[in-house]
């Protein structure tokens, strides 16, 4: 065989290849596609029948009547629970759970920053040591922890008895909002130093150091370099912390007592004693949008960057 037939060969195998690598890249995309589709159908699944469905049949519900007996009837579908939003006793539980919610994110922001920032300048078997002391909360059941600060928090606990021995007299902050606050503060903060002990761990310290050698002092530092560079973490744990602080019920109801209504427990009055299903499932939805949409938010603004 000549050197140009060998050539002309080559040409020819070059030229199908080419030819053929398109089509081939696709049917591999769409094989890659039915692959992951297949590896994630458990999860759809799951979703789907948790979280989906049940989300269906609460927005359904909100539409529905409420019958003379408590029942629900499907057959006259209105607006009427979504106008009850509007009444004075709803927007005082809403404003009293948004309040209360907010108190609990800045609180956990003023105690949760210190302490990530912290984390990122001690040495490494330090840095584990807290890590493991963020995480140990998690290792207990969430109403066991309630139950554990309902005793602390008692008028016979031990913090009633420190204060007795010091002379302060007795100390009973059960059934309060201090207690509901204290609660909430300690059940949540790892929401909140963990987003910031990413976002703060990444920041690159020489610019810290040049800060200094531009004469800038600790504060101004701190408000024009580590803060701004540090806001994604901030945005995504207080989404984290204020979200569920917005509609917890468990916490208020064991440590507060459920001396004042909020969100949480109005919702489950109007599912339990009220028997208003479609009051209580409107309620439902709107606390729903209110998370998913702090969700979204968190996802393009704190979670992509952390």
């Amino acid at each position: 065989m000549s050197v140009s037939e060998i050539a002309t060969g080559d040409a020819d195998e070059q030229h199908t290849v080419a030819a053929a690598t398109p089509a081939f890249e696709a049917a591999a995309a769409r094989a890659a596609a039915r692959r992951g589709l297949f590896m994630a159908l458990p999860a759809y699944v799951y979703l789907v029948i948790f979280f989906a469905a049940p989300f269906a049949i609460v927005v359904i519900y909100s539409f529905a009547t409420r019958t003379r007996t408590g029942g629900i009837s499907l057959s006259g579908w209105n607006l009427d629970s979504y106008q009850r939003l509007g009444e004075q006793i709803v927007r005082d539980v809403l404003w009293r759970s948004l309040g209360l919610a907010i108190l609990t994110t800045l609180i956990c922001l003023l105690v949760a920053y210190p302490f990530a920032y912290y984390m990122t300048i001690v040495s490494t078997t330090a840095r584990n040591v807290m890590l493991v002391m963020v995480m140990i909360p998690f290792w207990t059941n969430f109403l066991v922890r309630n139950y554990a600060w309902r005793l602390l928090l008692s008028s016979g606990g031990p913090l009633s008895s420190v204060t007795e021995a010091i002379g302060l007299g007795e100390t009973d902050l059960l059934f309060t909002k201090t207690a509901v606050v204290i609660g909430l503060v300690y059940s949540f903060l790892p929401f909140m130093i963990l987003p910031l002990y990413a976002s703060i761990e990444r920041i690159d310290h020489s610019l810290i150091e040049a800060s200094r050698d531009l004469y800038a002092n600790g504060a101004q530092t701190f408000r024009r370099v580590v803060l701004p560079l540090s806001m994604p973490g901030v945005i995504a744990g207080s989404i984290l912390v204020f979200v569920p602080s917005l509609g917890a019920y468990v916490t208020p109801d064991i440590l507060g007592g459920g001396k004042e209504v909020l969100l949480g427990s109005y919702i489950v009055t109007q599912f339990g004693t009220a028997r208003n299903f479609p009051f209580g499932a409107s309620l439902s939805v709107v606390l729903m949008v209110v998370m998913l949409t702090a969700t979204v938010a968190y996802f393009r603004q704190g979670g992509r960057n952390l």
